[in-house]
């Protein structure tokens, strides 16, 4: 049972170098390692980011204590009801409201603080309405405020998130960085060069990590290969119709993978794509292939088209 993550070494590193040199490297990006460390895991970023930047953000406050003492988290999302005791004191923390202040205050909170600022995504975050009691807050509770942060949505150009980033330049007093995200290397470079009085930070994961899918490969180990000729199978009795080969694959949801959209499956084999008798569970999936179709054998791999965020391989392959 495995689900591989093939890496071209030299392809992969060398993208990860330019694209943080063209963001900006150490002191003007904020690289993302959080949840499953973009299929990587989190200890093999976190090796990587040290080496171009003093500070690393994570997903949760319980993500934090992977940083090593030698760099700054800064976590990305709001405290709920717990603060854990492994929450590393030079941390930074985002609030976005009155309430995620006070929050931290309840859970005896002394150090310093990101507010952020609502963008067009409307998850959280502080509206122009808002912001200067969310500033009085952080000052009556003696939080140090170590920026600002505006997180723009996933679709639209670069130029309309550039452009939500500006609006809420001409807001915010300069004296304090502004961590953006989701604007390429010439709209961060056109953001700074109109407000040079302001350090801008670009915040990146996806791009920084992901950004050029060709040196990636996921794939999953052939476990076993029966033929049948209709009947059932899977956890559900699923009916099987007409002659061919079930195909026992060594992922599932344990691994997250799951359905791509429109329920198809995420499994590919000689270019063709496997059906699926049912969703992916836990450590396995079944798939058939009818006869005459070209299907793997017992240790062959078959190609799993799935997003690198959410799943969680077993090994990396360096090649």
């Amino acid at each position: 049972m495995t689900l591989r993550l093939t890496v071209n070494r030299q392809a992969w590193l060398s993208h990860v170098q330019t694209q943080a040199a063209l963001l900006g490297n150490s002191g003007l990006l904020l690289p993302v390692v959080k949840g499953n460390g973009y299929g990587f895991g989190r200890p093999l970023l976190i090796e990587q980011a040290t080496q171009f930047a003093t500070e690393i953000a994570v997903g949760t406050v319980f993500e934090a204590h992977d940083i090593p003492v030698s760099h700054t988290p800064i976590v990305l999302t709001p405290v709920g009801n717990e603060l854990p005791t492994s929450l590393p004191r030079n941390s930074v923390l985002v609030v976005g409201s009155v309430h995620h202040v006070n929050t931290l205050k309840s859970h005896g909170w002394s150090g310093r603080v990101i507010i952020k600022l609502r963008s067009s995504v409307q998850r959280f975050g502080a509206t122009r309405a808002d912001v200067a009691s969310v500033v009085s807050a952080v000052n009556a509770a003696g939080f140090e405020q170590h920026g600002w942060s505006v997180h723009p949505p996933l679709n639209g150009t670069t130029t309309d998130h550039a452009l939500e980033i500006t609006q809420w330049l001409s807001v915010v007093p300069n004296n304090l960085p502004m961590y953006v995200s989701h604007v390429d290397a010439d709209s961060l470079n056109a953001l700074r060069a109109a407000n040079q009085q302001r350090k801008i930070i670009a915040r990146s994961g996806t791009s920084l990590w992901l950004g050029d899918k060709s040196m990636l490969t996921l794939s999953a180990d052939v476990l076993d290969v029966s033929h049948v000729n209709g009947g059932t199978a899977g956890y559900r009795n699923t009916p099987i119709t007409g002659s061919g080969s079930l195909v026992v694959v060594g992922c599932g949801s344990s691994h997250g993978v799951t359905a791509n959209a429109g329920d198809l499956s995420p499994f590919h084999f000689a270019k063709q794509r496997l059906v699926m008798i049912e969703p992916p569970h836990m450590h396995s999936t079944i798939l058939f292939v009818q006869d005459g179709a070209s299907c793997p054998t017992v240790n062959d791999c078959v190609d799993v088209q799935q997003p690198l965020t959410r799943v969680f391989v077993d090994t990396i392959a360096w090649k």
